[in-house]
């Protein structure tokens, strides 16, 4: 099967987000699904921040990007856009390291008001990135979301039976876009090279 880079956006060690996309995870695991969870909070801030490409930490988190077959990327909200802290890591990603990648962005948020913000903030940043197809993103409010000691996550019942199949199209779609490193190139993506 695929290899899912699963990304938390989340500057948080105690996150909603990061535990949604740990259930996520286990859903795809299930589904037969290699997942590597990987948490933007983890690379060092000041290589992040002023885009040392030639750090370790950020040469693996390039490295892990163009190893997986699909990624799926959380966010928290804030001010109805994606984090500040996943907009640095997409900073210092190459243009185009989604190029052929199925890609699913999940958000959470406290209010509903923020709901837009995947299709709105997150969903043209991942397609200018190259994504061979973004699936439909879900957006998942806070307080349906209960953290555990372990740092998994219970979502409620009537959100998860709404989220899984998202999740089941997410890995559908792996199986449709071009394995890692062999997406097909276009004119124009050759040309950036």
């Amino acid at each position: 099967m695929a290899t899912v880079l699963s990304v938390s956006g989340s500057p948080s060690a105690t996150s909603r987000t990061t535990g949604l996309l740990r259930h996520v995870d286990a859903r795809l695991a299930a589904l037969g699904h290699e997942v590597v969870p990987f948490d933007a909070r983890s690379l060092p801030a000041e290589a992040l921040l002023s885009a040392d490409f030639s750090h370790p930490a950020i040469v693996r988190a390039v490295e892990l990007f163009e190893q997986a077959d699909g990624v799926v990327i959380g966010t928290p909200v804030y001010k109805a856009a994606y984090s500040g802290l996943l907009k640095a890591l997409l900073d210092v990603l190459p243009q185009y390291a989604l190029r052929g990648k199925a890609v699913l962005p999940l958000a959470t948020g406290g209010s509903t008001a923020h709901v837009l913000a995947v299709d709105y903030a997150l969903r043209p940043v991942l397609s200018a990135m190259g994504a061979g197809h973004v699936t439909q993103g879900w957006f998942v409010l806070d307080r349906e979301i209960t953290l555990r000691a372990d740092g998994t996550a219970d979502v409620e019942p009537g959100t998860d039976l709404l989220l899984t199949p998202v999740v089941d199209a997410f890995a559908a779609a792996l199986g449709h876009t071009a394995p890692a490193g062999t997406a097909a190139r276009t004119p124009e993506l050759a040309a950036a090279r």
